[in-house]
């Protein structure tokens, strides 16, 4: 790994490893874990302990737990996003599987072209 990417990595697992913490103070079930490819993440069981995957995306400041637009929150302001998170576990996670959130770069460029 290149020293960006190790850096980048590393906020993840600090931006996580917070998130994680302050769930389980809240009696949230919230575990850390580390992905096959090496992605960082936090596990969080829903009130019917469903499992969903919690991510970070650092160029748009998010936590999110899906593709769909209510499963991001910014993680800006930490406690907010932990209300959020809890919130949506609470209420329990949407059924199928978990959305991977993802961006097109080319796409959304040349959405812009004339």
């Amino acid at each position: 790994m290149n020293g960006i990417k190790e850096r980048q990595r590393a906020c993840q697992e600090v931006l996580l490893a917070a998130l994680r913490n302050e769930l389980a103070g809240r009696d949230v079930s919230a575990a850390f874990l580390i992905e096959d490819d090496g992605r960082p993440g936090v596990e969080v069981l829903d009130a019917t302990e469903r499992p969903r995957r919690v991510y970070v995306h650092l160029q748009f400041r998010w936590f999110y737990w899906g593709d769909r637009p209510d499963e991001r929150t910014s993680y800006v302001q930490l406690f907010h996003a932990v209300e959020r998170i809890q919130q949506a576990a609470q209420q329990g996670w949407r059924q199928g599987e978990q959305g991977e959130l993802s961006f097109s770069l080319n796409k959304i460029a040349n959405a812009y072209q004339f």
